[in-house]
């Protein structure tokens, strides 16, 4: 009990700094999944939607093709300038290799239409592993897990999410196209960084790579969850921060309490569940147990807010109920809590010992 209240105190803490959240108007974005809308009931356009992709998700989350890529060495500032507090008046710098192709997925905002990973290549070219940061992850974040990867003898490459860093279209401030009160626009995004990432796969193999692995934190461990049920090609997984449904974790989530206000008396919970099932894991638990059996852990946090506890164990169940062989793992530490010593170390090891163990 003491441990819970502490452990709630911090998460509060750390998801008010800085907080710079926007409650925006609320907007059904059926033209983002439908090329004619000509007036039809939005609700019914949703559920239509919903309801065909869900069942032909293949093509819905297909890998792109004939797509040019392009890799060149840029100056970055290192994680050490990145993180001093004050920052450094002349930022050390360091060179990075950033991977660069138009994404498949085209969306009213140019600069969100440029792919863009950061590669940490490794001598031995046997295996890698494709890192999704968290919603609004800052440029140079998760690239000390991606030099971790290379001291285990693993190549990484670390994905901009759509609408971060590069990505992000000059009218924001936080990535809110992402996860939007918008829920086309929502789903749109989300198919968005699941198409980049099935394209780094295409890249790494092309590269000559033999096993490829993920791992996906927050809102990236969603997307890697839809990258790895609809791509054979990923060997081994591990989803950082576990939910089965997008809407809930939005609705109820201490991170996205602005999208659940814009939202307002618009749209019900049982209602956006429904919208947005086609890029919930909940939808696919089948659809995994089909499949040939692969490596996969579960991290989850028991003192989270932004994806509350019983919304993680319930994702359990559905593995266990579709016999689905998997890795559990819960820390006692909540979502934001999990950034901090000793539970980032933890949480690292449990990432990099497992995906280590089934790729090398």
């Amino acid at each position: 009990m003491v441990l819970r209240r502490y452990m709630h105190k911090r998460e509060r803490h750390f998801a008010m700094l800085n907080d710079n959240r926007v409650v925006q108007p609320f907007e059904w974005g059926t033209e983002f999944v439908a090329e004619h809308v000509n007036g039809n009931d939005p609700r019914a356009l949703l559920l239509e939607h919903s309801r065909h992709v869900v069942e032909n998700s293949d093509e819905y989350f297909a890998a792109p093709e004939g797509l040019e890529f392009s890799l060149e060495t840029r100056l970055y500032p290192s994680s050490a300038s990145l993180n001093a507090n004050p920052p450094k008046k002349t930022p050390v710098q360091t060179e990075v290799k950033v991977l660069t192709w138009q994404s498949a997925v085209e969306t009213p905002s140019a600069e969100n239409n440029t792919a863009y990973a950061t590669y940490f290549p490794h001598e031995n070219k046997r295996a890698a592993v494709i890192v999704l940061p968290h919603w609004n992850a800052k440029a140079g974040t998760y690239f000390d897990l991606g030099k971790f990867f290379n001291k285990v003898g693993l190549s990484a490459l670390r994905l901009t999410l759509p609408y971060h860093e590069e990505r992000m279209p000059p009218e924001l401030e936080r990535a809110d196209h992402l996860v939007a009160p918008n829920v086309g626009r929502s789903l749109q995004s989300i198919r968005q960084a699941v198409a980049d990432t099935r394209a780094a796969v295409s890249w790494l193999k092309m590269r000559g790579y033999e096993k490829i692995g993920i791992v996906g934190t927050s809102i990236g461990s969603c997307v890697a969850f839809m990258a790895f049920v609809h791509d054979l090609r990923i060997e081994a997984a591990v989803f950082n921060h576990v939910s089965g449904y997008m809407a809930d974790v939005v609705w109820r989530g201490l991170s996205t309490y602005h999208v659940r206000k814009s939202f307002g008396d618009n749209i019900s919970l049982d209602e956006l569940r429904e919208y947005w099932l086609p890029v919930s894991p909940m939808a696919y638990m089948e659809k995994l147990a089909s499949l040939p059996e692969r490596p996969q852990r579960y991290i989850y946090t028991k003192y989270d807010l932004s994806f509350p506890i019983d919304l993680s164990l319930e994702t359990m169940e559905a593995l266990r109920r579709h016999n689905i062989k998997h890795s559990e793992v819960s820390l006692p530490c909540g979502h934001y809590t999990l950034g901090e010593k000793p539970w980032v170390y933890l949480d690292g090891c449990k990432i990099i010992s497992y995906l280590r163990k089934h790729l090398k």
